[in-house]
């Protein structure tokens, strides 16, 4: 097996396990930051409807409690503010959703669903629980949801539901009397569910990863062929041209050309030594023809 085989070889276990290394380390990186992208958008826009919830109440319903006298205006209701909110936005980005998902609600298109249930369950259950994230796959792909608790702080929200009796006649002539009342101060009633598709950023790691893994076997495919070419031009080559040499003086041929090597390294040393050894065996070959 010849030296170059030999480097190459070895070369070749390092590059599989540099890129094996690189490769899970990137792709993990890649994959992490992909996912906290994705959270980090899910959460600004839970910040943005808690900020729309907010809006209505300290500003819109004011302004209106004149006439709520008359009728009920759900834009009074910060729930079905936020959620015409997002419904608007959906009509560009049907991926994203926003929904308060209630378990007994006065607007039927809050009522949740199986899965969100079960994420108001949790929030019951566990007073301790702030946030609940995950993935589920939609009709429309992959998605990330962001849920946090709608808990009853304000004894105000009471007035229009704990019971029909206490309840404003416009809004029980609007829902009618049999959904969105008995809740409690303090109690869990439901949870706002943010919703954001995976789908892009997930993409943009996965096409970053094929290029940065295709860039770094171009730089060891590039690193090696420099690196051949540096070992037959400094080593093999000389070596070989020594060898040659060698074999010729070892078979009695004392007219072969001397071996020029001008480096100051161990094939110069080498070179060297060999050229000792030839005139050792120049002045013993003419000491036995004498």
């Amino acid at each position: 097996m010849g030296l170059l085989l030999k480097f190459n070889l070895a070369f070749g276990a390092v590059f599989l396990a540099g890129m094996g290394a690189t490769a899970y380390v990137s792709w993990n990186l890649l994959q992490r930051n992909a996912r906290a992208e994705i959270a980090q958008d899910a959460r600004l826009l839970m910040e943005s409807a808690i900020a729309q919830r907010n809006y209505t109440v300290s500003q819109v319903k004011p302004l209106l409690n004149t006439q709520m006298r008359y009728g009920f205006l759900p834009q009074t209701v910060p729930a079905y503010s936020a959620t015409e909110v997002f419904a608007d936005l959906r009509k560009r980005f049907p991926e994203f959703s926003y929904k308060e998902a209630t378990l007994n609600p006065t607007n039927p298109r809050d009522r949740a669903v199986e899965w969100e249930s079960d994420i108001v369950e949790l929030f019951r259950n566990d007073s301790t629980k702030t946030e609940i994230s995950g993935e589920r796959v939609t009709s429309t792909g992959a998605s990330f949801y962001v849920a946090r608790p709608i808990r009853i702080h304000d004894p105000a929200c009471l007035t229009c539901h704990s019971s029909v009796e206490a309840a404003p006649a416009t809004l029980v002539e609007r829902y009618g009397p049999a959904n969105g009342f008995g809740w409690r101060l303090n109690d869990v009633v439901g949870a706002q569910v943010i919703s954001v598709p995976t789908e892009v950023p997930i993409g943009r790691a996965n096409e970053a990863f094929r290029a940065f893994m295709t860039a770094v076997v171009a730089v060891f495919v590039a690193i090696g062929a420099v690196l051949n070419l540096m070992l037959w031009q400094i080593v093999i080559r000389p070596v070989s041209k020594l060898s040659a040499l060698a074999n010729r003086v070892s078979t009695g041929d004392l007219q072969a050309p001397e071996f020029a090597y001008a480096s100051r390294d161990e094939i110069g040393d080498l070179a060297g030594s060999f050229a000792r050894m030839r005139k050792s065996v120049d002045h013993a070959m003419k000491l036995l023809d004498a």
